[in-house]
């Protein structure tokens, strides 16, 4: 039976949930480095990934004013 966690102190409800997001977690690094190591990887500027961000915030304004005006 797994060991129930004090929901104060931790945000799983056992071990077993814990562990299993743990490896879940690890593995995704594990992924994403990987992926960062390949030499054929896209690379992007800081400056690139602003402006691509900020294109993305504006989009969602207006969409979210859009809806809240109709």
């Amino acid at each position: 039976m797994p060991t129930v966690l004090n929901p104060i102190a931790s945000e799983f409800p056992s071990d077993e949930a814990a562990a299993s997001y743990d490896r879940w977690f690890r593995a995704k690094v594990e992924q994403s480095l990987a992926k960062a190591d390949d030499p054929a990887a896209p690379r992007y500027s800081s400056d690139e990934v602003m402006r691509k961000v900020g294109a993305t915030i504006q989009t969602v304004q207006a969409s979210h004013a859009e809806r809240h005006l109709a």
